[in-house]
């Protein structure tokens, strides 16, 4: 068993795959920064802020700094084993070929709960944005039975839209991704410049009135690293772009484009609009909003500026849906591919890709359409930083064990870059609720029990 858990996938043999299980190459790295943007400007900027806020005020703002400095870590370990392996799979790909296959597994296994977590949370979120324009609809459809109803109507239809849009064709969902972020970006910036009007310093003392680090008088977690922790789920998302790698026309280059800068970009986002949100109106106001931007601009008496925010959030927050439910797709048909999964979902069309996106639709859409999510959507964070440090060591591993092998990309002091990576992933790791963590490992140990009664034995590596 230790032999099996320890077997990696050779360099070579990423570049052997035949062209009936290979995807083709037709994205260029506009498509990738507006993929990186898609998934990492949503959920997270429109309805995190406030969460954040309630956790460490103004301090916020250093919580968006810690966050991104970590995913920056992380983004430029993703750049350098993105460029040197081109092949979809993301982190599990990188971790199989570096680390063995045991621990490529649980990559995998904890990118699959991610992404599919991810796109039933969102779609649930677009489902509340919508809820106003649909005052005919009766609760028992608009809501789960954990909200008291009995199906989540539109965030079974927004998902299965996406999944459609995406068997259309990667680059053509892939061009209307792009139009969408445009759309979301616009509106974030007139938020920016009309929030911008009325500034006021004092919002901004005290800067952290919760600490770095505390409990509040129940037990949870608050403080600057508590916010950090929750609102890093704002900041992934570049990840997906490694997952279209194979599908890339010039990886060496466009992987490293997209990576890098959908992270500045969107790092850049976040500052400006979390500095003009608090600027504007004191963090208390609006830390429990489930819509904090429009909240702000409603109180500012912007009324119109707020639903053109209102409105680019129902039209662009399925963009996130679609980058998820991209990688989710693209993890799935690897792990098929390899055999840890039935080979028989690793058969691609000429057209459409993988057959998985539906097998994701289908399962995200029962998730959003029946389940209440509740805590288990921090599960995503959870698989995420998971990822992360798989990708941060597969990076330094291979610097050690095969230094000469070329390399597009190079993380600059790698030494320092790597390590950083690691411990700040743990760290925000430790700062999450404790019911996170022990629900992650729980999930793991499935995923264990099924790696050893069935991907073992039927792995293609298995029977090399």
């Amino acid at each position: 068993m230790l032999k099996a858990i320890l077997r990696r996938k050779s360099f070579d043999a990423l570049e052997r795959t035949d062209d009936a299980h290979r995807l083709r190459p037709t994205l260029s790295w506009p498509h990738l920064i507006a993929l990186g943007v898609g998934a990492i400007v949503g959920t997270g900027i429109y309805t995190l802020i406030g969460v954040g806020a309630g956790l460490a005020g103004p301090g916020v703002i250093l919580s968006f700094v810690i966050a991104g400095v970590v995913c920056i870590c992380a983004a430029l370990a993703y750049a350098e084993m993105a460029t040197m392996i081109p092949a979809a799979g993301s982190a599990y790909t990188y971790t199989y070929t570096v680390l063995g296959e045991g621990l490529a597994w649980i990559v995998g296994w904890s990118l699959i709960l991610e992404y599919t977590v991810v796109c039933s949370a969102v779609a649930v979120g677009w489902s509340g944005h919508v809820a106003e324009f649909l005052p005919f609809m009766p609760h028992q459809l608009m809501a789960g039975p954990g909200a008291g109803g009995l199906i989540n109507l539109p965030a079974v239809l927004i998902t299965f839209l996406v999944a459609a849009i995406l068997i259309i064709g990667t680059k053509e969902s892939a061009n209307l991704n792009v139009v969408l972020v445009v759309i979301k970006v616009v509106a974030l910036t007139a938020f920016v410049i009309v929030a911008s009007r009325a500034f006021n310093p004092t919002h901004f003392t005290p800067f952290m009135p919760f600490g770095f680090s505390g409990h509040a008088a129940d037990g949870s977690k608050i403080g600057v690293m508590a916010a950090a922790s929750i609102i890093f789920f704002a900041f992934y998302g570049f990840d997906t772009i490694s997952t279209a790698a194979e599908e890339t026309i010039n990886p060496g280059r466009d992987l490293t484009i997209g990576i890098i800068g959908s992270m500045v970009i969107c790092i850049i986002i976040y500052m400006a609009v979390a500095a003009a949100a608090i600027g504007a109106v004191l963090p208390s106001v609006f830390a429990k909003s489930a819509a904090p931007l429009v909240l702000v601009l409603d109180t500012l008496k912007e009324p119109l500026t707020a639903r053109l925010v209102a409105g680019a959030a129902v039209v662009a927050l399925p963009t996130v849906i679609l980058a998820f439910m991209y990688g989710q797709s693209r993890i799935f048909f690897v792990m098929a591919r390899d055999g840890l999964l039935p080979r028989s979902l690793s058969k691609v069309s000429t057209r459409t890709g993988s057959p998985t996106t539906l097998i994701t639709a289908v399962i995200a859409a029962a998730i959003a359409g029946l389940l209440p999510l509740g805590q288990i959507a921090a599960l995503a964070n959870a698989g995420t930083l998971c990822a992360f440090i798989a990708v941060a060591v597969c990076m330094m591993v291979l610097r050690r064990r095969e230094p000469d092998r070329k390399r597009v990309f190079r993380t600059p002091v790698w030494w320092l870059v790597g390590p950083l990576g690691v411990i700040g992933c743990l760290y925000l790791f430790t700062s999450l609720p404790s019911i996170t963590i022990m629900l992650f490992f729980a999930w793991n140990a499935l995923g264990s029990v099924l790696y050893l009664l069935f991907a073992r034995r039927s792995s293609l590596l298995a029977k090399a």
